[in-house]
């Protein structure tokens, strides 16, 4: 993503003594860790796919977690390649979290003008969501009864370096869609404005698909 920066750091505390991770460990992963996935995870959706990866490592080098108050936690890890391991949970430290996703990024863009964002805002709230190289996905967050509904809206911080000292925080009006796939397979589409502490707001649309508890270790 645009103004995702990672360092990939780890913090130190005084006299050279390593400072205790402030960061939770979510199912054995944090910072500085690799995750192996199960790639028939994508595999075995077939060409019907638009998710892919060409790898089956994942590098961990920032971490995010949001507060969604009475709904739980999400943690998220990221790679230099923007790649997004998602887990939810209801506990800060994530020991709870039953529902993980993979998101790659597909597009990025910086609206150029007020009706730039309007439309992409629209698109949002719309029962359905398409882009010229996507096919058409259906709104998955609080169904697609209704012809239009209010996205999701939070803050993220994000760390580059396990004693969680420093975040970058993140504004984010999201939506999350989805389609199904032959077998019993689904393919999800994030669609996002964010907008970081100080910095330029872009228009991002991620792809990825559910995981298994067991399509996933570190």
């Amino acid at each position: 993503m645009n103004d995702v920066v990672f360092r990939g750091l780890f913090g130190k505390g005084r006299r050279g003594a390593e400072q205790a991770p402030a960061l939770p460990v979510v199912r054995n992963i944090t910072i500085g860790r690799s995750v192996r996935l199960d790639p028939l995870a994508w595999r075995r959706l077939g060409s019907a796919a638009k998710f892919s990866l060409d790898t089956n490592t994942l590098e961990i080098v920032a971490q995010g977690r949001i507060d969604l108050g009475a709904d739980g936690y999400v943690h998220r890890f990221y790679t230099n390649e923007d790649l997004m391991l998602q887990m939810v949970s209801p506990d800060a430290e994530g020991l709870g979290a039953d529902d993980f996703t993979i998101f790659m990024p597909w597009a990025s863009a910086y609206p150029p003008d007020a009706g730039a964002k309007r439309r992409w805002a629209d698109r949002l709230r719309a029962r359905t969501f398409e882009a010229d190289d996507l096919p058409e996905y259906r709104r998955f967050w609080f169904g697609d009864a209704d012809e239009l509904q209010d996205p999701v809206s939070f803050w993220e911080n994000v760390y580059d370096d396990r004693a969680g000292v420093d975040a970058r925080r993140i504004y984010q009006t999201s939506m999350l869609f989805a389609r199904d796939l032959p077998g019993e397979g689904r393919e999800l589409l994030l669609a996002i404005e964010m907008e970081p502490k100080d910095g330029d707001l872009t228009h991002e649309i991620m792809v990825g698909i559910p995981l298994n508890v067991g399509e996933f270790e570190a």
